[in-house]
């Protein structure tokens, strides 16, 4: 299966690992991927909130605001969550936070898996904005079940000065079983931001991804009215190597966003990454492909490199039925994999 002529999955296949310019490693939460572990910097060093590299599409915006700068207080938001196994359950072993980031306690209220931490990462700021630095750190351990998600959507709001980065670094590892599903991302008009995840994946463990960004504020009819949306998603394994790489420009003052092969006019992107062990990527992929096949939506699903996985992205137009397709998605892997349907979230 191949994706529909109006996507553009820009995965990277069988790229060596000199090839890769941001080499994550194995480390602890609270160390930084892009800095050698024997001299990680302190939590509020620049080196460590800040991206190593910021897209040019988004690094032209630098600039200094009027208002709070780039690490001032409350402009640098830090999560720090370490999960392992204890018992007959997984328990939050490691936390740190430093505001607009922060969580509530795990919940366990999915019946066919009660030892599923569920975790929902809140914001105090109620969105993100000019001159924020966000990073998330999220480590999974050995046979770990893990659930997270955010509390709602995240606004990105209006910027007048410089643009915003937040970064998330999950590593997985080996039988952990993790599910990494925020709501959408909403770009405000005039808004800069871009975002990095970096999933390190042990080759035994499975962890389900998604992403949606939203062409903006549409009840007000605001759409595709942002200076820039940058996203970078990579699947990386314990040793350093990337297996695969999602990269999203979108620029609508720039090349436009509106045309084939980016959003082809349609309001809704989002994406869904499965790698996984424990079923071959092939059956993976029919299963996503399935699912949505008579949702009247516009997707494609391929494998990932080296077999590692599968994925999908999707495009549309209703946001409800945009997302209740992801959650269908969702589920049938989920079926798939563990032998387990969705559970209710119940966030309203």
């Amino acid at each position: 299966m191949t994706a529909a002529p109006d996507i553009s999955p820009d995965v990277a296949a069988d790229v060596a690992p000199d090839a890769a310019t941001d080499a994550a490693t194995d480390v602890a939460p609270n160390v930084v991927p892009d800095v050698a572990a024997d001299v990680a910097p302190p939590r509020l060093d620049p080196r460590h909130y800040e991206p190593a590299r910021v897209p040019a599409e988004v690094r032209r915006h630098a600039g200094t605001p009027d208002t709070l700068g780039v690490g001032r207080p409350g402009k640098v938001g830090l999560l720090e969550l370490s999960f392992e196994k204890i018992g007959a359950r997984t328990e939050l072993t490691g936390h740190y936070q430093k505001s607009p980031l922060q969580i509530m306690r795990p919940l366990y209220f999915d019946p066919a898996r009660p030892d599923l931490a569920v975790t929902l990462l809140m914001s105090t700021g109620g969105g993100i904005l000019q001159a924020d630095r966000l990073r998330t750190d999220l480590h999974c351990g050995a046979d770990t079940a893990v659930h997270l998600t955010t509390q709602a959507a995240t606004k990105v709001y209006r910027m007048e000065f410089d643009y915003a980065t937040q970064l998330v670094n999950l590593h997985a590892g080996p039988r952990a079983y993790v599910e990494y599903l925020p709501e959408p991302v909403i770009p405000f008009v005039d808004s800069r931001l871009y975002q990095r995840t970096v999933l390190t994946v042990d080759p035994t463990a499975t962890v389900l991804a998604g992403e949606t960004v939203l062409a903006g504020r549409l009840a007000r009819g605001e759409r595709n009215a942002y200076r820039v949306f940058a996203s970078d998603l990579e699947v990386r394994r314990p040793d350093g190597p990337l297996v695969a790489l999602d990269t999203v420009r979108l620029e609508p003052g720039g090349g436009g966003v509106s045309g084939p092969a980016v959003l082809a006019g349609h309001d809704v992107m989002a994406s869904l990454y499965a790698i996984t062990p424990l079923a071959p990527a092939a059956r993976v992929a029919d299963t996503l492909h399935e699912a949505l096949a008579d949702r009247g939506l516009l997707y494609g699903v391929s494998v990932l490199p080296h077999d590692s996985g599968a994925w999908l992205r999707l495009l549309g137009d209703d946001t409800r039925a945009c997302a209740a397709a992801m959650r269908t998605a969702w589920d049938a892997v989920r079926r798939l994999l563990i032998g387990a349907p969705a559970p209710d979230l119940r966030k309203t």
